[in-house]
């Protein structure tokens, strides 16, 4: 768990360029697919991220590039207040944000937010593209409304928690990760 409970907390320690990045390309489009754990914080969540978004969405990463000791630099989400981030989710309806699971043993997404429509079309383009969905776990909901992905203007969004095997799989495999994120972007459209 990190000890920065904000950006400021972070920032006064920690240097940009050196420590982490932020990478955004804002669009004319009402919806943000994020990674606020990007890098070697929850890796792969990033890349997934930028997939997803494509040429069609705006993106955000937050993104740990120490040597070592990235998971200090995880802000729990409903504490995430990186400047460029909050003022990126302020100019669009909906966020979709990208995490990283522990789990290595199996490959599956668990779908949390408060925007319970796209939270079932997002889990079902997943499921039709055969990808394995599980519940979120106590905690892994995004149920809170500080949670970044539920600060867009209509104040309910969708986080998607990856596990480790599958943002593997999905870095290794370009199929696995075209697919993957075509199957998210169906359903948010």
């Amino acid at each position: 768990m990190s000890p920065y409970k904000s950006f400021d907390e972070l920032a006064g320690q920690e240097l940009e360029g050196q420590d982490y990045t932020v990478r955004i390309r804002l669009r004319n489009s009402p919806v943000l697919v994020m990674a606020p754990h990007g890098g070697k914080i929850e890796p792969g969540s990033g890349e997934i991220a930028e997939a997803i978004a494509a040429d069609e969405y705006s993106f955000y990463c937050f993104e740990g590039i120490k040597a070592d000791g990235n998971g200090a630099l995880h802000i729990g989400s409903h504490l995430f207040d990186e400047p460029r981030a909050l003022e990126a989710v302020r100019a669009v309806e909906i966020v979709v944000t990208v995490h990283g699971h522990a789990n290595r043993d199996d490959g599956f997404v668990m779908v949390g937010g408060l925007d319970a429509t796209l939270k079932t079309r997002i889990e079902g383009e997943l499921t039709r593209a055969e990808f394995q969905i599980r519940e979120a776990t106590e905690g892994l909901k995004a149920t809170d409304p500080a949670n970044i992905c539920n600060r867009g203007r209509s104040g309910k969004g969708v986080q998607l928690e990856i596990s480790r095997k599958l943002r593997d799989s999905c870095r290794a495999y370009r199929d696995c990760l075209r697919e993957f994120a075509d199957a998210v972007r169906r359903g948010i459209r």
